[in-house]
């Protein structure tokens, strides 16, 4: 599977992919920088974690109007596949490939610690290998990661089953205890309809090594070459 990862200004967290993608999964990697169109046969585009350009206007909302962006657009239409981790999240907000927005943490502080996810919906590309998973672990690492839609967005995404994880305790349980952040219904990560592009808080990329604590993460990426 043929992988680029997109690097902008203020990118921190492309090595870490590329180490997964390249070294780990095997899959031909290539970095793109945010000014350069992504290369026709890609089948993964990975949108890594940072704070692109420095997140001086809102997180994200500068990263939209990047060259790039036309490329990720066009890249998700075709139903190629699209991670956007942590700011790669943000930026898929921005670009209105997912919905919903990203606002500050409840007690506007940065966190940065492990947690536990619940796998809401285990039928797409990206979870199909968690099935049977009470939870995953994988660590977080943001200051905007309070996810927030209205009621009606919030309703659809729940009944269309676009919540791909959510914050929860060891047991399984997304309670108010489990919530970091102050997300709505504790959602972590979201999918679109299409089921081809996932954005998440969480960094997989970051449990995807038995030293790092958690190979939790890497089933995301297994689960894609599986369902491909």
């Amino acid at each position: 599977m043929k992988s680029a990862i997109v690097v902008f200004p203020g990118s921190n967290c492309d090595r870490d992919c590329y180490r997964v993608l390249k070294d780990i999964m095997n899959f031909p990697t290539v970095y793109v920088w945010h000014e350069n169109a992504l290369p026709d046969d890609v089948e993964l585009v990975v949108l890594p974690g940072g704070f692109s350009y420095g997140d001086y206007l809102r997180v994200g909302a500068l990263a939209k109007y990047s060259l790039v962006g036309k490329s990720i657009i066009e890249h998700a239409k075709k139903g190629k596949y699209v991670i956007g981790i942590c700011n790669g999240f943000q930026i898929l907000l921005e670009m209105g490939l997912l919905p919903g927005a990203l606002i500050p943490n409840k007690h506007l502080r940065f966190i940065c610690k492990n947690v536990f996810l619940k796998p809401e919906n285990t039928s797409t590309p990206f979870t199909n290998r968690m099935k049977g998973r009470k939870t995953v672990s994988m660590p977080i690492a943001h200051g905007y990661g309070n996810y927030y839609i209205d009621r009606v967005g919030l309703d659809n995404i729940e009944s269309k089953g676009m919540v791909a994880f959510k914050y929860s305790d060891r047991d399984g349980q997304a309670n108010e205890d489990s919530n970091p952040n102050g997300s709505l219904n504790n959602i972590a990560g979201i999918i679109n309809e299409n089921r081809n592009i996932l954005g998440m808080m969480p960094h997989p990329e970051r449990a995807s090594e038995k030293v790092l604590g958690s190979t939790d993460g890497l089933e995301i990426f297994r689960g894609l070459l599986q369902y491909s």
